[in-house]
């Protein structure tokens, strides 16, 4: 806004947010690249949940990186359990391909849940519990935790799941996340406003 001299409260801009953040996400979804392991079935990833306030109270936004530090998927969800980790498990195996191994901490939750999906799913996949090893996605928490800390919390599930989603596309697309043509060359803000001109409104 700043850039075309156009003043706009604070209100307004985070109605827009809320209502184009999910069509842009959308669209990135379309034009994500792959992460490491994609389309030959290896390749690792770093699995963990970081605490986000939402009312008041405590939510979980589960993660996972592969092992070059890329996004390979993201969820918010209100309860940090065995079911809770399953949907976040299922939603990142049907946007990528399945890792060969997967990481995370000590949490009995995530593993009884990845454990049931092997199992559902007959699939082989190395589980590893050290939490030294999951040092790639603790660090990349922290790119949304700056963002996040000064909002101090959220007032909605619903309006935090939306300006997370848009949070985790900026943090994709200045890790080079985005596979349009022509994207090598283009800067940041280029990037963003080519993305958001595919957006159709509905």
């Amino acid at each position: 806004m700043q850039e075309r001299s156009v003043k706009v409260d604070h209100s307004s801009i985070s109605r827009w947010a809320i209502r184009f953040l999910p069509l842009l996400e959308k669209v990135f979804r379309k034009h994500k690249r792959p992460v490491s392991g994609s389309g030959s079935g290896s390749g690792s990833g770093r699995m963990d949940e970081t605490y986000i306030k939402v009312n008041g109270q405590w939510k979980y936004l589960y993660r996972a990186v592969d092992k070059a530090g890329k996004t390979v998927d993201f969820l918010l969800t209100a309860r940090r359990d065995k079911a809770a980790a399953m949907r976040f498990f299922e939603k990142a195996m049907r946007a990528n391909e399945v890792p060969e191994k997967v990481t995370m901490d000590k949490s009995g939750a995530n593993k009884a849940a990845i454990d049931s999906i092997i199992e559902n799913k007959e699939i082989a996949m190395v589980v590893r519990q050290v939490k030294y090893l999951n040092n790639i996605v603790d660090h990349d928490h922290r790119a949304i935790k700056r963002v996040t800390r000064p909002m101090l919390g959220f007032k909605s599930f619903r309006s935090a799941a939306r300006v997370l989603a848009g949070t985790e596309l900026m943090h994709m697309t200045r890790k080079g996340q985005m596979a349009m043509q022509g994207c090598e060359r283009m800067s940041f803000a280029e990037q963003f406003y080519a993305l958001a001109g595919q957006v159709r409104p509905t």
